[in-house]
């Protein structure tokens, strides 16, 4: 109740009583309990005597008006309202002083956690400057270490310059004496010489007399025996000669039995020479075939193993593993279906010639298309028969007497027939070469039933025109398109890559990659490559997974094989002249970009 007694009132109003029926009667200005009039005072003074002056007249308003309060029937309602506020007042001082409390104690965490943070900040920075210190100790303890090394270095080179200097310099001295006595022992070696052959020649001179006088006697004594020798032998003869003229039996005998042995010499010699065809051409093949599957019994003694399994084979299909277009394996087809029928019915053969490009399949489809008629195959090469000179004509007449003896026909397949098979008329080619060619005309200008002609070569505008008048058909073999490539990537990729690894017993594995649409993307790569530059990319992959350290073959290993095939492809076709292209008729297309190309061999 601060406000009975005035204080507080700057800050605080009275309580309106008027509620209460309560009427605080004003304060008069004048008389009464009014204050007397102030002496008149300077501002300072005044200020300076309000702080000891006493309102009188707040406390007269706060006893008459508690006077007035006691004789109100609201004084009750009026003490309990005042207590009320007096109750909330506190409260709210409560509230304030446990908010300022709170603010305290959040000021004092706040505090703490700053002081925290102070801390970690610190301790970040004590650990940087030392790790900053280790690390400048580090690269000082390096930085020693290394001028360590680097000094110790330098005294082992001037340790091992100094022990070289020292080597080179006993080396020298030791070279110097060994020229030393070398020169030593070469003077000493002169002088020893020159001694004896002074003194060789002191005795010479000494038996000059006593070595020609021997020399005289060792002439007359060979003079005496040889003369002694002529005369004996001249008696004996005369002798033996006078008996035989005077006796004529001796002298028929003696010339029936000299014409014996002639006629004996001359008989055997004719028949062995007979019974060496003979057993050459029944029993061996001659020197300019290469290869065959005619059975032979000196080679079925030499390989007993292969010749057993040539006669355990049976005719196949004559396109088997080959890959040609379309059009060129449906006529191959059709000269196998001939060829086979016509031995099946005893007919006469057709000559054939197959041209193209080299590593197209001529060599292989001759091998097929004998295996699928039943017939033996020859194959000879063009190039054996030019060094021959003289003998060529026999060992062409060797070679169609050895075909004609076949009982299951022959295929006498001559590969790169344009090298003896040659112009006569604008070519310059030697007359053993002239006269091996006639005996090759002579020989193949009729029809036979024993054996099929089948030449083959990449420039028959070579050929002969006697040549070409023997020749029956003639099939071009070109280089594999698209689809060929694709399939003869397939078929070398099966044979030298997935076969090897499904079998297992080889170090080769197979990463997983679509092979399939790899050849696809291969196969257009490899545009303007043989069969047999694609069948050496197989081979080229098997040795590329051979070579890795685990044995597998990569999609990227495969890859990088093609790349380098098509390099070599385009540095053969660069070193190709242009007088090769356009007596072969393969055209490299060196303007051209010429893409990796993976398939298969051929011939």
């Amino acid at each position: 109740m601060s406000w009975l007694f005035g204080y507080g009132k700057n800050n605080q109003q009275p309580p309106d009583l008027s509620q209460l029926g309560l009427a605080v009667p004003p304060a008069s200005s004048d008389g009464g309990g009014g204050a007397p009039d102030e002496p008149k005072l300077s501002k300072s003074e005044r200020k300076a005597m309000e702080a000891y002056r006493f309102d009188s007249s707040a406390l007269e308003r706060a006893a008459q008006a508690a006077k007035e309060l006691e004789r109100s029937k609201h004084a009750k309602e009026a003490l309990e309202l005042s207590k009320l506020q007096e109750v909330t007042r506190q409260a709210e001082y409560q509230t304030k002083i446990k908010e300022y409390e709170a603010g305290i104690a959040q000021m004092q965490v706040e505090a703490k956690r700053t002081e925290g943070e102070e801390k970690r900040k610190n301790m970040q920075e004590e650990t940087r400057q030392h790790q900053q210190r280790a690390q400048y100790q580090d690269q000082l303890s390096r930085k020693r270490y290394d001028d360590q090394l680097l000094q110790q270095q330098r005294i082992n080179e001037e340790n091992l310059r100094r022990q070289e200097e020292s080597v080179a310099k006993q080396e020298a001295m030791r070279k110097a004496t060994i020229e030393h006595e070398m020169e030593l022992r070469s003077q000493n070696e002169m002088k020893r010489i020159e001694a004896e052959l002074k003194a060789k020649a002191k005795v010479d001179r000494e038996n000059r007399d006593l070595i020609l006088e021997q020399i005289k006697l060792k002439a007359a004594e060979n003079r005496v025996t040889v003369l002694e020798s002529i005369k004996t032998a001249g008696s004996v003869l005369g002798s033996g000669a006078h008996a035989l003229l005077t006796d004529w039996d001796k002298v028929v005998a003696a010339a029936a039995g000299m014409s014996l042995l002639a006629l004996g010499v001359y008989t055997a010699k004719g028949a062995t020479g007979v019974t060496a065809r003979y057993v050459e051409a029944r029993l061996g093949k001659p020197s300019l075939v290469r290869e065959t599957s005619r059975f032979s019994f000196l080679e079925t003694l030499k390989h007993p193993i292969s010749s057993l399994k040539k006669l355990r084979q049976q005719p196949g299909d004559a396109l088997s593993g080959v890959v040609l277009a379309p059009q060129l394996e449906e006529r191959l087809r059709d000269v196998a279906i001939a060829t086979k029928n016509t031995k099946h019915n005893k007919g006469m053969y057709r000559n054939i010639l197959m041209h193209g490009p080299p590593g197209t399949g001529k060599t292989m489809f001759a091998r097929k298309l004998a295996k699928h008629s039943g017939m033996d195959y020859a194959i000879l090469t063009g190039g054996d028969v030019a060094p021959m000179g003289r003998d060529g004509v026999t060992a062409i007449h060797k070679v169609f007497d050895w075909a004609n003896s076949s009982r299951k026909g022959l295929l006498l397949f001559v590969d790169e027939a344009d090298a003896f098979l040659r112009k006569r008329s604008s070519e310059t080619i030697s007359e053993d070469l002239r006269a091996t060619l006639n005996a090759f005309l002579y020989r193949t200008g009729d029809q036979s039933g024993k054996f099929m002609l089948v030449l083959a070569s990449n420039t028959p505008e070579q050929f002969d025109w006697a040549v070409n008048d023997r020749l029956d058909e003639m099939v071009e073999f070109i280089l594999p398109g698209l689809q060929e490539r694709e399939r003869l990537l397939r078929l070398y990729f099966d044979k030298f890559v997935l076969e090897p690894a499904i079998e297992g017993k080889r170090r080769l594995k197979v990463d997983k990659f679509d092979y399939g649409d790899l050849c696809i993307k291969m196969a257009g790569m490899t545009e303007g490559m043989s069969g047999r530059e694609i069948a050496k990319l197989g081979v080229a992959w098997q040795a590329a997974a051979y070579a890795s350290e685990d044995g597998v073959l990569t999609e990227k290993m495969v890859l990088d094989r093609v790349n380098d095939a098509i390099t070599q492809h385009k540095q053969k076709v660069e070193w190709q002249s242009e007088q090769e292209e356009a007596k072969s008729g393969y055209h490299s297309k060196k303007d051209t970009p010429i893409l990796p190309l993976s398939s298969k061999t051929d011939s």
